[in-house]
């Protein structure tokens, strides 16, 4: 399938300069882009590539548009590259989907009860409780279970082998990737002369609009009060969000990051990859915090925050362990010291005046 250019920029906008005319089929990379490709440029670094690409057309920002002179092809210049290339590819792949028809696969198990949109698919070995909702042109892949009175909102994609548990709820344009697992429940246990007693998880999760769930990443329902995910919250592969967690609108949490339970995070934030965030803190609204991170206190003010130490050989890291350990002490000589010398100091000036 390909799009002329001219039908790319009527939907996307941007200003093109050079042939409305030329088709083009796919995006790639700059350096290898055909004479049927569209790319990019988003990073000035890169400016050497654009020159020389093959492209047919190139999507690039205003100040890269007066740098690159070279490249002789169709130009689409937009105030963001990127944002742009993600629409076109989004554009693209649409083009060339083969839309599943809609409908209930035979070997589905779907509740009499349950309540199925006309223009849902359903996927084979499927299973959808009673009291379930899939809503309008939502899609539910293969081996994918939907609990009893869960709701899928409109245009929500379940791929294959994704779990949504009873009475949990994501809202419209979702997505959920293979191994995902929304309402499992959370780690709730008293002890009781040593031994563990589980605390029965009654909550819910709540997921708002056009929000993306990577495989494998698991969201606990509520103890009492449910688990919120708000709109536009994109989540990475192998993330644990535990129960009764709070995230804010359109934040971004990369892979392997660990939520503890009843924490709050902000809307516009991001937290990077194996960052572990601790139970029972807030973290306000546009705050990174970079890949690794432990953060253990509420942080009250946006910006970015790292707390690791850089990695270094272990014998290095041994000696640095044992300085940080013994930091306390070195800290009480050093006022000892600081004391002394100031008393010193104090006695020599009287001498002085003496004389």
């Amino acid at each position: 399938m390909s799009i002329r250019l001219e039908q790319l920029v009527e939907r996307l906008g941007g200003q093109l300069k050079g042939d409305a005319d030329i088709e083009v089929q796919g995006i790639a990379p700059l350096d290898v882009a055909g004479s049927s490709h569209i790319t990019f440029l988003s990073n000035p670094k890169f400016r050497g590539q654009a020159d020389q690409t093959q492209a047919a057309a190139l999507i690039l920002s205003e100040a890269d548009d007066a740098q690159i002179r070279s490249y002789a092809g169709a130009r689409i210049v937009t105030r963001n590259p990127y944002a742009y290339f993600a629409h076109a590819a989004q554009l693209f792949q649409h083009l060339d989907e083969v839309a599943p028809q809609a409908g209930i696969h035979p070997s589905a198990v779907v509740d009499p009860a349950a309540r199925i949109a006309a223009s849902a698919v359903i996927g084979p070995q499927v299973v959808v409780e009673a009291g379930a909702v899939v809503g309008e042109r939502a899609r539910i892949d293969a081996g994918s279970f939907i609990g009893r009175n869960a709701k899928v909102g409109d245009d929500t994609h379940f791929h294959a082998r994704a779990t949504l548990h009873h009475a949990c709820e994501i809202g419209a344009r979702g997505i959920v990737h293979s191994g995902a697992v929304i309402g499992a429940d959370g780690f709730g246990f008293a002890n009781e002369a040593g031994q563990w007693v589980k605390i029965p998880q009654v909550g819910r999760v709540m997921i708002g609009d056009d929000v993306e769930i990577g495989a494998n990443t698991t969201i606990d329902r509520g103890a009492l009060a449910d688990t919120v995910i708000e709109e536009g919250v994109k989540l990475d592969n192998q993330i644990q969000i535990a129960h009764n967690c709070h995230i804010g609108a359109h934040t971004a949490i990369a892979a392997c990051a660990g939520i503890a339970g009843s924490a709050r995070i902000g809307k516009y934030c991001s937290i990077g990859g194996a960052a572990m965030i601790h139970g029972h803190i807030t973290i306000v609204d546009r705050v990174h915090v970079s890949a690794g991170t432990l953060a253990l206190r509420s942080i009250l003010e946006p910006g970015q925050y790292t707390g690791f130490y850089p990695i270094t050989e272990h014998r290095d890291w041994e000696k640095s362990a044992a300085l940080v350990r013994n930091l306390g002490t070195m800290r009480e000589k050093i006022r000892a010291l600081e004391k002394t010398l100031k008393s010193l100091t104090a006695n020599s000036e009287n001498q002085e005046e003496n004389e």
